[in-house]
């Protein structure tokens, strides 16, 4: 099995903090958001993994070479990061991929690393990690299942009393579905032309056509998307990074056991999240280019 990590986007909706950084190495704590991610997927077992990169990407290069040359990481450019979705970015790592079995994560999940665990005991060959009991709204992209938690529906589309809970962007396909989802995005992609929809778009193809995908709930186990529409307003700035900061404190305990120094986190993770924000620039004109990726 190979990770693949959608690292690509411009993160416009996090400005002030993404104008000079990517998003999936802005701090949070003692860490970045791709500093814990790979780790979890290190201590999940694996080795092989594939980080589709775009915006900045000599930045995320650099991390990983000063701190992950133990792993073997695979680099996929998207040279049009700025005018395409994730979709495409998945599209994008298809060589790389076909004839495994995929672990697929965005980078800008906050998660307890025992999410991949669960994953991968479900039982199931092809599931999607979702967050239930939370109230939802229209920015969610959330799921529909069956009796048997096997996913319908999926997308920001599905009225928030129809949904089972919200995706939060990690999923694991097996090697024969896999070849079934990338037939889905070659339509989307190559004949629809749709490289600025979510991936999820194609998720849904794949099931309409009898892919079986299927939910698996995290429970307690915290996990929260770093994604705000902060605008550039300093004050809502700090705000959603104390909110984030605490996300991080939640996750305490358990990420403790996967790497000791967590457990410095708490009080101090959230200043020196607050202490980079006020260290940023101000956006100016030639920031102001818009990305929809997530």
């Amino acid at each position: 099995m190979k990770a693949v990590i959608l690292a690509a986007g411009v993160a416009s909706r996090l400005r002030p903090w993404t104008n000079r950084t990517p998003k999936c190495l802005l701090p949070i704590g003692d860490g970045t958001l791709l500093d814990r991610t790979l780790e979890a997927v290190e201590a999940a077992g694996l080795r092989d993994i594939v980080l589709v990169t775009g915006y900045l990407e000599e930045q995320i290069r650099a991390r990983v070479r000063e701190r992950y040359a133990r792993l073997n990481v695979e680099f996929v450019r998207n040279a049009v990061y700025d005018s395409t979705n994730n979709i495409y970015s998945l599209w994008l790592a298809r060589d790389r991929v076909l004839g495994e079995g995929l672990l697929l994560l965005d980078s800008d999940i906050l998660f307890d690393p025992a999410i991949l665990d669960d994953l991968r005991s479900a039982g199931r060959p092809d599931v999607l990690a979702v967050k239930t009991g939370t109230v939802l709204g229209e920015e969610e992209i959330k799921v529909e299942v069956d009796a048997e938690r096997r996913i319908r529906a999926i997308g920001k589309q599905i009225p928030p009393e129809r949904a089972f809970g919200e995706s939060i962007g990690i999923e694991i396909f097996s090697p024969a579905a896999l070849t079934g989802l990338y037939r889905s995005l070659e339509n989307k992609v190559v004949r629809e032309g749709a490289v600025g929809v979510f991936y999820e778009a194609a998720f849904q193809d794949w099931i309409d056509g009898g892919g079986v995908l299927t939910a698996v709930d995290i429970g307690a186990r915290p996990a929260t998307e770093i994604d705000d529409t902060a605008g550039n307003d300093r004050g809502d700035a700090v705000r959603v990074c104390r909110r984030h900061a605490r996300a991080v404190r939640e996750l305490r305990g358990t990420l403790a056991v996967k790497r000791a120094e967590h457990r410095r986190l708490g009080r101090a993770s959230r200043l020196a999240v607050t202490d980079q924000i006020h260290h940023h620039r101000e956006p100016n004109a030639d920031d102001d280019r818009r990305n929809r990726q997530r």
